[in-house]
């Protein structure tokens, strides 16, 4: 099958790339071997390297790094979407000066490094602590927390955008033909199929951010990256530091937590398509006949003439009666 974009290759050009790519593999497992073996040859993985997540304050250590990594992720995800959302209503706003606002706050922090907003952040706060009141690593928490949250914030809300305008144009036309007013569509009726549309992108970017904590290093705060940072450069085993143990540790606990907010947003998503939504349809009832359509309400045969009147009205002009 042929592609608009190159042409097939030929069987000459098919040795070649299945030679270039056993080529490329060699050179790549070559590297990683070479590198084991320079880090055994230093007892990077020698047992009393890893003897010392046996010891109670190294683990108390990591879990701390854990839960305050975790402690981050939480406020920054609920801010960040939060700040998604109204960036996203205001930049479909129909006031221009709401959605120019909301478009150049969007591309400011979505161009700037995210490292640089945050550090720039911690200089600010650090040079007003006094006067917020702050203590401690507080302004490292929050320049960390504010930073996640502007930039997801931003991405969500392009994200949010993008399932805005993906939801068909009539039904916000017979949305607004009920009489709802633009809140009511864009809560009742177009943010929730957005959301539900953009739900594994939704989570894709806030698995960015929990992986996006780890820049709290550079400002001293002590997640986990910074925590293993320290106990590798302190701790000595056998004359060296146990880099490559804190490493792999470290990796493999931001890779579990990564897995299990995907699981989770499978979860949710599988949930989501087994909810029962829309209107329930009635079953099918017996056919009728056009005599039995035409019956009135006390059983009489049909009138197809439309001459016969329900018997508890009395006939036009007044006939017999009590006052006759």
């Amino acid at each position: 099958m042929t592609s608009v974009l190159y042409d097939a290759p030929g069987p000459k050009a098919k040795v070649r790339n299945r030679l270039y790519t056993v080529a490329g593999g060699l050179a790549v497992l070559g590297l990683i071997v070479f590198a084991v073996l320079r880090l055994a040859s230093k007892g990077q993985f020698e047992p009393e390297m890893w003897n010392i997540f046996n010891n109670a304050g190294v683990r108390t250590n990591i879990r701390n790094g854990v839960l305050t990594t975790l402690q981050v992720f939480v406020v920054a995800a609920v801010l960040s979407l939060a700040l998604g959302v109204l960036l996203a209503v205001a930049r479909l706003s129909d006031h221009k000066p709401v959605r120019w606002l909301a478009t150049g706050f969007i591309e400011l922090f979505r161009a700037v490094p995210l490292l640089i907003t945050i550090y720039a952040l911690w200089v600010i706060l650090l040079s007003y602590k006094g006067e917020l009141g702050l203590t401690g690593d507080t302004p490292q928490f929050w320049a960390l927390v504010i930073g996640l949250t502007v930039y997801n914030g931003s991405v969500q809300a392009e994200v949010l955008r993008a399932g805005i305008n993906a939801v068909p144009r009539g039904q916000r036309e017979a949305a607004y033909a009920l009489g709802m007013s633009k809140t009511q569509v864009m809560t009742t009726v177009l943010m929730p199929q957005a959301v539900r549309a953009m739900l594994p992108t939704i989570i894709s970017q806030l698995v960015v951010t929990l992986k996006d904590t780890s820049l709290g290093y550079v400002i001293t705060f002590e997640e986990l990256l910074y925590t293993i940072q320290q106990m590798a450069s302190t701790i000595v085993v056998n004359d060296e530091n146990p880099y490559v143990p804190m490493i792999i540790v470290a990796g493999a606990i931001y890779v579990a937590m990564c897995l299990a907010l995907s699981a989770l947003a499978n979860w949710i998503e599988r949930r989501g398509r087994r909810a029962k939504t829309g209107i329930v349809m009635a079953g099918a009832a017996e056919p009728v006949t056009a005599a039995d359509a035409l019956e009135t309400a006390d059983g009489t045969p049909g009138d197809p003439a439309g001459t016969r009147r329900p018997p508890d009205i009395p006939p036009a002009g007044g006939g017999g009666g009590a006052g006759g």
